[in-house]
């Protein structure tokens, strides 16, 4: 019967009105001789001294029972006209798509045979389904199946949240029934309406068998977790709540992407690939088909709720990736970079080593090398310009303080881990270094150490490039212990060390002086007459010691760039490069003349000067 079948009964007219011939009288001793039943093979059988004269089929089952019975209660089995069998004795029926199927239908029939009814939160949503499309009502007997259990629900289900959860769980492949009926809704509200006002269950077990009710919503099926998240919206939850919620679903449900691609960081091209693609193929195995994990993780985002903090940025990029893996719509991974974007201060470099997955269509369309690249550099590149938009409009309404820290360690970690990928251009490694504004950082040790990596990774680079490479560090933000390893590095380009060793120069210079200045006299006015004629002959020949490092400079500037004439002549007249070498080392050997010099006018003051800049003039030379 379909769900119409009870409409047609109330609308036929009361001239020809088919429920029910009121001159049939059901005997008692049929009733009282219904003791049990006893299945054989693929039936069921009355146990009763009366044969039995009604077959009735529901999916692969067949009961047989008596007419009487059914059609004093069974407004629909009483409304249709039997037909006699001609393979069976007697009357046969068959019910197409019964909800609950043959095992509530055998409740139902010991209910018309006045057996012990026994109502619990698992049966209460068949048997309330299928009095209906029975249309078991009050107009064929008091206390009906109906009202029985209809009775059951509203005064005992609906006043335990586990008992409606059971009942939920229940209506699964009760559609369109239990929708009809309201049972979902119902349930759903009540589960709405607790999981707003416990706001402090615990989040471990309550006992030995049963768990807290956010992780109890979070193991629904989808179409019944989305109705009550959506009614706890609409009730006004708090977006924390919700988003809990929503985190502990994600957990039961959705692949471990982050444990599944541990194991990828490190590898080479052709292992981290081979890696992925076992994985996915691991992920894809799970209780849920790839097309039920896509549609899963896009209802997950829609009700998402829109405050920042409702859920974290990890589960955020977790969320990203498998909806990558899975080939989710363009839209719904533009607002997970966005989300993130928001919180992006929160976020780990684990959580930003994206996989960057590719099949077999798409790395055969492009012959670039890009395409074999580990990580996806473009998202990460989108979720920091997500970050830096939102940061702006925080600033212009006075709301947020500019410049965290966390966020520059964070980029400097993520570049040290890109910058193992030989796959990776020059180019997007250089956009991405850019992208934070110069007062984000506050040191580019971490800058210099993710470049670095990348020029050992990539040694073809041209000079060109590794100059531009090397301009988006600030050498005057380097620590000394990350300038002196600089003056000692072959990768960096030359105009880069000479930058660095002046530095350094300065920076010792400048330390000394306000030593210097700092120190107060330790004796009376006697002598700091004297002090201060000292500390002025100082200061003076410091100035001029100044004046020759920015002379040496300009020499050295003058040097690198005739050196870099003759190479380029060299190279267009295909010369050998034993030229170079000799006027390298002419160089060398003039910076060490010019030091040697330096040192040997340190020896007329060395008496003079003090412990720590006799120290500071050895690592000078040394550089």
């Amino acid at each position: 019967m379909n769900s119409g079948s009870a409409g047609q009964l109330k609308s036929s007219g009361d001239d020809t009105d088919p429920i029910c011939n009121k001159s049939i009288i059901v005997p008692e001793r049929v009733v009282a001789l219904a003791n049990s039943f006893e299945r054989k093979d693929r039936f069921w059988y009355v146990k009763s001294q009366i044969p039995t004269d009604l077959s009735i089929q529901v999916d692969d089952i067949t009961f047989k029972a008596h007419k009487f019975p059914l059609i004093s209660k069974c407004g629909y089995i009483s409304s249709i006209e039997l037909q006699p069998s001609a393979s069976v004795d007697g009357y046969y029926l068959k019910l197409e798509n019964f909800p609950g199927g043959a095992e509530t239908f055998e409740t139902t029939l010991k209910f018309c045979y006045n057996l012990p009814l026994d109502l619990t939160p698992l049966n209460v949503a068949p048997l309330r389904c299928a009095s209906e499309y029975l249309y078991m009502t009050e107009e064929f007997e008091d206390r009906n199946l109906i009202s029985k259990t209809e009775a059951f629900i509203t005064f005992v289900v609906l006043s335990s949240w586990r008992d409606t959860l059971t009942v939920l769980r229940s209506c699964a492949n009760l559609s369109p029934w239990a929708e009809n009926l309201q049972i979902v809704r119902r349930c759903c509200d009540l589960l709405a309406w607790k999981a707003c006002n416990d706001n402090n269950i615990p989040e471990d077990v309550v006992d030995s068998n049963e768990r807290c009710l956010h992780n109890d919503i979070a193991t629904l099926q989808i179409d019944h977790f989305m109705r009550v998240i959506t009614t706890m919206k609409v009730k006004r939850a708090k977006p924390e709540i919700v988003g809990k919620i929503i985190m502990k679903y994600a957990e039961n449900w959705l692949p471990l992407i982050d444990e599944d691609l541990e194991g990828i960081r490190g590898y080479g091209f052709g292992k981290s690939e081979l890696q992925f693609s076992v994985n996915r193929e691991r992920m894809a195995g799970s209780s849920l088909g790839c097309q039920e994990l896509k549609e899963t993780i896009e209802s997950l985002v829609s009700v998402l709720p829109p405050q920042s903090k409702a859920v974290s940025c990890h589960f955020l990029l977790r969320l990203l990736k498998t909806a990558m893996v899975y080939s989710a719509s363009p839209a719904l991974i533009s607002d997970l970079e966005k989300r993130a974007g928001m919180v992006l201060e929160d976020a780990n470099v684990c959580d930003l080593l994206i996989p960057n997955f590719k099949n077999q269509d798409q790395q055969k369309g492009s012959s670039s090398p890009e395409v074999y690249t580990i990580y996806n550099v473009d998202v990460v590149h989108r979720i920091f310009e997500y970050f830096l938009m939102h940061e702006q409009q925080q600033q212009q309404q006075q709301q947020q303080v500019p410049g965290k820290p966390s966020i520059s360690k964070l980029l400097d970690n993520y570049l040290a881990e890109i910058a193992k990928d030989p796959c990776l251009s020059f180019t997007k490694f250089q956009v991405l270094a850019e992208m934070l504004p110069e007062n984000a950082w506050k040191c580019h040790d971490g800058l210099y150490r993710a470049i670095d990596m990348f020029l050992k990774t990539h040694p073809s680079i041209s000079e060109h490039d590794r100059r531009r490479l090397c301009k988006t560090m600030n050498c005057e933000k380097l620590s000394l212990d990350a300038c002196l390893h600089a003056a000692q590095n072959d990768r960096l380009p030359l105009r880069t060390i000479v930058q660095i060793n002046t530095q350094v120069l300065f920076s010792e210079q400048a330390k000394m002086r306000m030593m210097m200045q700092d120190k107060q006299p330790e004796t009376k006015e006697e002598n700091s007459k004297d002090k201060r004629i000292s500390r002025d002959i100082e200061i003076k020949t410091l100035k001029e010691e100044l004046e020759n490092v920015k002379k040496k400079l300009a020499e050295l500037q003058s040097d690198y760039n005739e050196l870099q004439q003759e190479y380029e002549k060299l190279s267009s007249k295909q010369k050998t490069t034993q030229n170079w070498g000799l006027r390298w080392q002419k160089m060398k050997k003039s910076f060490q003349i010019k030091h040697e010099d330096d040192e040997t006018r340190d020896k007329t003051r060395r008496k003079s000067s003090t412990g720590p800049r006799t120290s500071l003039r050895r690592r000078m030379s040394m550089s």
